[in-house]
């Protein structure tokens, strides 16, 4: 008798396509404009597959991505490098959908299943249940409340099921049943649910998605930055589930007032980046952590990439690309090298504004109370437990050093800081070192 635990020849397609402003869920731009429809496609998209990779990894699933109407780069450039993902190709959807049924059949899956993007209420317990119903059925469906499905399930390629549907109406579901029935295919029907397609659907989106996503506490250590602290703690004012924590080390400054004024909470802590760190990790509830600097900001959708790359049991940290507010050929240069160096060493630095999870933040046992050098070291100690990724998304560092002290000035000091901890000459003596050349 078949197992009906999902196996590794199972398959999940995710169907969907890059959010660009007046492609993405047309029928919502009446009521959020080209580009707010684009952005919660994009959020569509992502709490999708934030939820898919929790069942490939408890259940071992593939997850395959099938994409329209652009290239494979802007895919995974959004999305990650480690996504497996393919073009639909042309067609209508049922053609495109008998395709991708078709290929991975031909791979050696047993049992593949397509979902869209726009089901909040799609959870990985329903996949689940799709699964266990192929054990039986030729075909697993989920209806949707407009007369369509969210879930496809085969275990047999079955192209005639995609002839002659009228797509894009209310009449999908039952005309694919009555297919069904004429081929005489066993089908198994999930719970329906509701899709968000117009605009009366968008309450269905915040009610089902609401306090869902983990929690990020967002740390920034500050000590007299009420000149960056507004614009940094801005940067990420709208994104979804996060609490920002400010950690100020004896400000004589406005950025205590500034910080509280901006909704972020504000405690205390013993001067120095790493102590300041910690305390605020310690005051933190959520189950992420991430690590950003005062003069640093972070770009729009940075919530959605922490989390989900997170959700990949081999990641143990990540940060975001280095990026700094003005631009010469000189900071492109060293941008370019600060980038290759995070990911081809996976040694970002602090100002690339690192995240990790909050269990294994107290596991390794936070920052070391260190001068300088801090969040190298704490790399090096989180690369022994698994990969460090870099994000695509960049995060935006003033070049206020880099004007201070000079282009090439700033950087040979940063290298030279570098070698010394190498050499094992004492943080605290690279501190006193670094501080005098910086004043």
């Amino acid at each position: 008798m078949r197992s009906e635990n999902p196996r590794p020849s199972d398959l999940l397609i995710i169907f969907t396509r890059y959010p660009e402003p007046g492609k993405s869920k047309t029928r919502l731009i009446p009521a959020l404009g080209p580009q707010g429809a684009a952005d919660l496609h994009q959020r569509m998209v992502e709490y999708t597959l934030f939820r898919a990779k929790r069942l490939i990894t408890s259940s071992g699933v593939c997850l395959e991505i099938r994409f329209a109407d652009c290239k494979e780069d802007c895919i995974r450039n959004w999305l990650g490098p480690d996504i497996r993902c393919g073009p639909q190709g042309s067609g209508d959807i049922g053609q495109r959908m008998e395709r991708a049924f078709g290929e991975a059949f031909q791979t050696g899956m047993e049992r593949v299943m397509i979902v869209g993007t726009d089901i909040p209420g799609m959870t990985e317990d329903f996949v689940r249940k799709a699964l266990a119903a192929l054990t039986d059925s030729d075909v697993v469906l989920g209806p949707a409340r407009d007369g369509g499905y969210y879930l496809i399930g085969l275990r047999r390629p079955t192209g005639q099921l995609f002839e002659g549907i009228p797509w894009g109406t209310d009449q999908v579901l039952e005309k694919t049943l009555n297919v069904a029935r004429n081929l005489q295919l066993r089908v198994s029907l999930l719970d329906p649910l509701e899709d968000v397609d117009r605009p009366e659907d968008l309450p269905v989106w915040e009610r089902f998605v609401k306090g869902k996503f983990p929690l990020i506490s967002i740390i920034t250590p500050a000590l007299n930055e009420e000149e960056n602290i507004a614009a940094c703690l801005a940067s990420t004012r709208n994104a979804p589930n996060v609490e920002r924590i400010v950690v100020d080390g004896g400000s004589k400054d406005r950025t205590r007032e500034i910080a509280l004024a901006c909704g972020a909470k504000v405690v205390s802590g013993a001067t120095g980046r790493a102590r300041q760190m910690n305390a605020g990790a310690e005051s933190a509830a959520g189950d992420l952590l991430l690590f950003l600097h005062a003069d640093t900001r972070l770009l729009e959708g940075f919530a959605e990439t922490v989390r989900s790359t997170l959700t990949f049991p081999a990641i143990v940290a990540g940060a975001f690309e280095f990026r700094l507010d003005i631009s010469s050929s000189g900071l492109r240069f060293i941008e370019r090298a600060a980038n290759w160096r995070s990911r081809r060493l996976q040694l970002p630095y602090g100002d690339q504004a690192i995240f990790t999870r909050a269990p294994l933040f107290r596991e390794v046992g936070g920052y070391r109370d260190m001068p300088i050098m801090e969040d190298f070291e704490f790399i090096q100690r989180l690369k022994k437990k698994g990969r460090i990724f870099t994000a695509p998304l960049p995060a935006i560092t003033s070049a206020r050093r880099w004007e201070k002290l000079g282009t090439w000035n700033a950087t040979l000091m940063n290298y030279g800081i570098v070698i010394a901890y190498y050499l094992g000459i004492s943080p605290a003596r690279i501190h006193r070192y670094a501080r005098r050349e910086r004043e």
